[in-house]
């Protein structure tokens, strides 16, 4: 008697983000005008805050120093929200439902997405920072301080890239992704990013000094330059990890209530 017997073998957890991940990459590099735009907004913003609103803010000249970490951090935050945009195209195409039908870690798609914007980011970033040493910027940090400032900037564009990313799982449309996430790229000029918080009126200093975005710049500022960090990178770190395990929780509740309604 012969027996015939179909097996499906599923592709293994690391293949199947190796899969993803170049196909994320790939479509960054075939969508070179938004890659351009990720890097040239935020040197463009660099060189008119240092030459443009420098003078004003900090006659010294020294407003390069001070500005940087906060360019850097828009940077990455404006880099991370077409992950949003991203997201939501596969949530609303089908090509999700495609995936499920298949023996793979479907939600490895978003992965992907996650890795092709912390690499988008980091090379952003260094852009951003090769231009500002010749503009004038004068980091006094260690190799070691050097590193810890990468760290905080990797935990950053991370927690950021998956806030995006379960934002763009739950809208209805690219464009309503792109519009909730452009609000919280606000958040960094209600920060400490481009004037002192000290500055600014008081019934704003409470929420500047307070929210996410402020204590990551400081600490920041504070291994590139030595300003005084104080219990900012505790700050930064609590709020980082905070925000990124619920954005974890909000993509896999995401993903299972979209199963669950087919």
């Amino acid at each position: 008697m012969n027996l015939s017997r179909s097996t499906t073998k599923s592709a293994s957890f690391g293949v199947t983000n190796a899969v993803f991940i170049g196909r994320s990459l790939r479509h960054s590099l075939r969508n070179a005008e938004a890659l351009i735009m990720a890097i040239m907004l935020p040197v463009m913003l660099m060189l008119m805050f240092s030459y443009v609103f420098g003078g004003a803010i900090d006659p010294s000249g020294n407003y390069v120093n001070y500005v940087v970490p906060g360019i850097i951090l828009l940077c990455a935050g404006f880099g991370s929200s077409s992950t949003a945009v991203d997201v939501a195209q596969d949530m609303t195409n089908g090509i999700i439902d495609r995936f499920r039908t298949m023996p793979i870690h479907s939600l490895s798609v978003i992965t992907g997405h996650v890795v092709a914007s912390l690499a988008r980011n980091l090379l952003a970033t260094a852009v951003v920072i090769g231009v500002a040493l010749l503009v004038g910027f004068k980091p006094s940090a260690s190799a070691l301080e050097w590193l810890a400032a990468l760290g905080v900037i990797v935990l950053f564009i991370l927690t950021f890239t998956w806030l995006f990313a379960a934002i763009g799982s739950v809208t209805g449309s690219p464009s309503a992704a792109s519009g909730y996430g452009f609000a919280l790229l606000f958040l960094p000029y209600l920060s400490s990013a481009f004037v002192p918080t000290s500055t600014m009126p008081s019934w704003l200093q409470g929420f500047a000094e307070h929210q996410p975005i402020t204590p990551v710049i400081e600490t920041i500022r504070g291994l590139l330059t030595g300003t005084p960090i104080h219990d900012n990178a505790w700050w930064a770190i609590g709020w980082c990890t905070a925000i990124l395990l619920l954005s974890l929780v909000w993509i896999v509740a995401a993903y299972r209530r979209k199963a669950l309604r087919k």
